[in-house]
């Protein structure tokens, strides 16, 4: 057999526009429109949000490619109109209409998509795969990879474990969250939220905690469970996982010092 892979790591912040970034981050006199092409110079990855609250021309990720380095990944949240209903199963048209509206402008640099549930969403083993079923695998010849970020207690049961893998859709892990933790890798990548930083901190996290958060993102590239974290179903397979890691914390000034922390730990 040929040898799998390398998976690879990537670890970046939620958005790139955010004031109190300018100093601490951004240069000073930097343009606001130069933001994106320095902060993807210093990071791997950035989840975009703004395609959570509404549509985006294909002209605006042809342009995100374009302003982004060789090797640079997105994330992309999907529409709140799909995951914002009460029954996920007829949220269809909502998927369509965003994975035909011109992601794929991102070309190579197009990374998983997060498709988030609303905190009061429960989970209902019927709606949910409904949904699943949803989520295309591609799209014009693309492989798209899909993750759910499930913010509910009543999902953590092995149940949503052996569905999403059944779909090969991530489960994105809450780190540091309020929200519940279910670590189990489901699909042949990783998607991690940690959302632990504090403004008091240099670097947003302290070092052992990004020590701890560095080798949890190892262990999964490795085909590994990561330390420290919670898993509600039966043991994955080991194969290597791409690995997509954004810090999304409370103390979010501090997100790229702790990207860039977290960066420089894993070489």
């Amino acid at each position: 057999m040929a040898p799998q892979a390398a998976a690879s790591i990537r670890v970046g912040i939620g958005g790139w526009t955010f004031e109190p970034w300018r100093g601490p981050f951004y240069p000073a006199g930097l343009p606001h429109r130069r933001e994106l092409e320095y902060a993807s110079g210093r990071l791997t990855s950035i989840e975009i949000n703004g395609t959570f609250y509404g549509s985006q021309k294909p002209e605006s990720f042809a342009k995100w490619h374009d302003e982004t380095p060789d090797g640079f990944v997105f994330a992309l949240k999907g529409p709140r109109y799909a995951t914002n209903r009460k029954v996920l199963a007829e949220g269809g048209a909502s998927v369509e209409r965003f994975v035909t509206g011109g992601l794929l402008e991102l070309k190579d640099k197009l990374g998983p998509i997060n498709w988030q549930l609303a905190a009061t969403k429960q989970f209902d083993p019927t709606d949910f795969e409904g949904f699943l079923k949803l989520l295309p695998a591609s799209h014009e010849g693309r492989r798209l990879r899909h993750a759910v970020e499930v913010r509910h207690d009543s999902f953590r049961v092995p149940e949503l474990v052996d569905m999403a893998r059944a779909y090969g859709v991530a489960v994105v892990v809450a780190g540091d969250s309020k929200y519940p933790q279910i670590a189990d890798p489901t699909a042949d990548f990783v998607y991690a939220r940690i959302m632990g930083t504090a403004e008091d901190q240099e670097l947003g996290y302290s070092p052992s905690a990004l020590d701890a958060w560095a080798g949890r993102a190892r262990a999964w590239a490795a085909g590994g469970l990561a330390d420290g974290l919670e898993t509600v179903g039966g043991a994955p397979d080991k194969a290597p996982r791409d690995v997509y890691l954004y810090v999304i914390g409370a103390g979010k000034v501090r997100n790229p010092a702790a990207v860039q922390a977290l960066i420089e730990r894993l070489g």
